[in-house]
């Protein structure tokens, strides 16, 4: 859908003027002050939160298509900041506006590369949640498109801000040469569609959907449960998978993999689900090897892992989570625990400010960040055909896999298509 169209429907998508209170602070630093914007309120509030508590950034536009959850959110930045804010159901309206300096996306992962193209045409910084991508073909347009239009794009993998101390340890040499690693995620998710995160009634659904075709009632399953539908996310992989994942390519020093599997299924409850909620999917990269465990629907409580990730080298184990870490020897003996600044959300998005004013360099580009959200797009491939993925490690192409190039693009609903 194009700009021009977009602002038609302005009035149709907005939810009233601007909103405006007397300025409780000024800019420390005139000229350095970011004017932002954020897309999607659910997992966007975290970046509402984190935007405030940072000095020098104002958020001029929120953007959500429940109605709900976009009074809840205008209520939390007209509470905290004293410049105006305008809320809005379509968040193309606000592209124009050439005073905004950068985009957050938080929406569905359907919505994350056609709308950070859409924002960097636009000539806007953008920060883009993980996985960053839904699909391989996505994956190599939203790098494609930082490039071509010369916009700072920072994933949302905040581990790459939190662990930079554990990881500059291992890399160090703490535990010798490093030959493996593994990840784990343990939850209790109960079964899908029962409208624990019900939308309100007033939810624009055409704007929700965006760039995919439909495929069914959707409507039971969101705010949060079309992550375990094909159609519509990316399963356990790319909800939390990307995060260990990521962690374990950058320690490791891996570009790309040479072989991956994925095997699994539906254990725990019986229904729409469709994604594995209990697996390991492993990946051969030549000299090295990783893994990612993942037990969505029970907690394994009488097994406690050492870390988030955990590395074996010839001369031990290192364990990682959040910004803490452990070293171990040989023989299991802790011999020190190290702690990294950590910062949550406000340490990761205050990279990505501070690159835009040329004062750091990014923590998560999009193309070192997209090369850790392909492991989960090749698991999930390897899982829907039940294949071993084989892959050039030096360019990163799949090989001869014909019933995985059928999963490398999607289908998108006619104008919506994103282009570079």
């Amino acid at each position: 859908m194009t700009r021009r169209s977009a602002l038609q429907r302005t009035a149709a998508f907005s939810l009233g003027a601007a909103l405006s209170m007397p300025k409780l602070r000024a800019a420390d630093a005139p000229g350095r002050k970011l004017r932002v914007a954020v897309v999607a309120l659910g997992r966007g509030m975290g970046h509402v939160r984190a935007l405030l508590s940072l000095p020098d950034v104002e958020i001029a536009y929120l953007a959500e298509v429940d109605p709900k959850r976009l009074e809840i959110g205008m209520k939390a930045v007209t509470e905290k900041q004293g410049s105006s804010c305008q809320g809005v159901r379509d968040f193309r309206t606000f592209l124009d506006d050439k005073s905004l300096d950068a985009v957050f996306i938080a929406t569905p992962n359907f919505w994350h590369t056609p709308a950070a193209i859409l924002a960097m045409k636009a000539g806007k910084h953008v920060y883009v949640e993980k996985p960053g991508s839904s699909n391989p073909y996505e994956s190599e347009l939203i790098v494609k498109a930082a490039k071509k239009y010369d916009r700072l794009v920072q994933m949302g993998n905040q581990r790459r801000t939190w662990m930079k101390e554990g990881i500059a340890e291992l890399h160090g040499g703490a535990i010798g040469e490093v030959r493996y690693a593994r990840s784990f995620y343990y939850n209790a998710r109960g079964p899908i569609g029962e409208g624990k995160l019900k939308a309100d009634p007033g939810i624009d659904w055409d704007m929700w959907q965006g760039p995919v075709t439909s495929d069914g009632d959707i409507k039971p399953f969101v705010h949060y449960d079309w992550h375990w539908l094909w159609h519509w996310g990316n399963g356990e992989l790319g909800n939390n998978g990307i995060h260990m994942l990521d962690v374990l390519r950058w320690g490791l020093k891996v570009e790309y993999p040479e072989r991956v599997t994925y095997m699994g299924n539906r254990y725990w409850h019986q229904d729409k689900q469709e994604t594995p909620d209990t697996g390991v999917a492993v990946y051969d990269c030549g000299k090295v090897g990783m893994e990612f465990v993942q037990s969505s629907c029970h907690t394994r409580s009488a097994e406690k892992p050492a870390g988030e990730c955990v590395f074996y080298g010839e001369n031990g184990t290192m364990a990682l989570s959040g910004p803490n870490y452990t070293i171990y020897d040989s023989k299991g003996a802790k011999i020190k625990d190290g702690k990294g600044a950590g910062g949550d959300d406000a340490a990761h998005i205050g990279n990505f400010l501070e690159a835009i004013r040329g004062n750091q360099k990014l923590n998560s580009p999009i193309e070192e960040g997209q090369k850790s959200t392909m492991l989960c797009h090749w698991g999930n491939i390897a899982y829907r055909t039940n294949t071993v993925v084989r892959i050039d490690p030096k360019t990163g192409k799949m090989i001869d896999n014909p019933a995985g190039e059928k999963l490398w693009k999607r289908e998108y609903r006619p104008g919506w298509e994103p282009t570079v």
